[in-house]
């Protein structure tokens, strides 16, 4: 039987991808590991899998290693992390501090307690900054411009990884993930938000209202996180050792067509106003990326199109009055 380590088990991600394992009647036992404990349910998938629990901090290596010690996994998905880029701007030394050494502790007590432990270690498209229009959709072999405390700690995991896979054999995939998005996400991110705050206007009983933004003309690569739970259990499997994927749709949106396609789908009116505060130093104009080496190598595409993925967040954020709720 297969066993998985999620960190970050409390989080957005992690109960899509238990979600993903159940649905697929996947004979495994997960173990989660978070600071906080989950708010959904885990409980719900024992008629089929095993998922047990605990409170770890990361950054207590001692803690991290008695948690791991009698598990001993076979495959660790490491989604922990400070993921908010206007968070690292405000508290880049927490960020990237935190972001680099919890993924440091994770990756030296495996090698300890289950070296032959297949990891993936989750990244970020930040890590590629502003890239020229010619360049894009971007793909694995573009070079690396982070432009924020986030990307730079993002960097730092991923040289890191290739650090302990040359240096001791660690069998460690990377993703450079791109912007997902789905059902239940947390409202500190651009698209729940502007969903929150559509929604309310049409509670409030109005037709017409104002939300304020930051810049709208950028454009964004928006992918599932639904194909993008299926994607990192294929890397889990089957990708290879020391390599880097691209995890994205390949299509490319401006945050302006992500309002209006909320507005449409809410049946409400939208006026935008740009508040200066909301707009990050050296924000990333641009980022669409290519899929097509997951794609080429495990037969991975993206499925659900970003308009479906939007009426699920809206029917979720309508059928529950705490959006961290799931």
């Amino acid at each position: 039987m297969k066993r998985f380590a999620i960190t970050g088990f409390s989080g957005f991600v992690a109960r899509f991808f238990v979600d993903y394992l159940y649905n697929e009647r996947i004979q495994c036992e997960v173990l989660g590991l978070s600071r906080d404990t989950p708010l959904y349910d885990y409980s719900r998938y024992s008629d089929r899998i095993s998922v047990s629990f605990r409170i770890v901090d990361l950054v207590d290596k001692e803690a991290l290693r008695n948690a791991l010690r009698d598990f001993k996994p076979d495959y660790m998905l490491h989604l922990a992390a400070f993921s908010s880029v206007a968070y690292s701007w405000k508290h880049p030394t927490e960020s990237f501090t935190n972001n680099s050494n919890l993924f440091l502790n994770l990756i030296d007590v495996i090698r300890e307690v289950s070296p032959s432990c297949r990891v993936l270690s989750v990244g970020s498209s930040e890590e590629y900054g502003n890239v020229s229009k010619e360049d894009l959709p971007i793909r694995e072999n573009q070079a690396l411009e982070p432009l924020s405390p986030y990307a730079v700690a993002r960097v730092s995991q991923e040289l890191m990884s290739r650090v302990y896979v040359n240096a001791f054999g660690m069998d460690i995939i990377m993703t450079r993930s791109f912007n997902h998005i789905g059902p239940g996400q947390d409202n500190r991110f651009v698209v729940p938000s502007f969903i929150d705050r559509i929604v309310r206007i049409k509670e409030s009983g109005l037709l017409n209202g104002e939300v304020e933004t930051g810049d709208i003309s950028i454009i964004r690569d928006f992918v599932d996180v639904r194909d993008v739970v299926r994607a990192y259990y294929l890397l889990l499997e089957r990708g290879r050792t020391g390599e880097v994927y691209n995890v994205c749709s390949g299509k490319a949106y401006k945050l302006s067509e992500i309002i209006d396609c909320i507005s449409e789908i809410v049946g409400v009116k939208v006026t935008i106003t740009v508040n200066p505060d909301y707009i990050r130093p050296n924000d990333n104009k641009e980022i669409v990326g290519s899929h097509y080496k997951i794609s080429a190598e495990l037969g991975w595409e993206p499925l659900i199109d970003y308009k479906d993925t939007i009426r699920d967040m809206i029917s979720f954020r309508e059928e529950n009055t705490n959006n961290d709720k799931y």
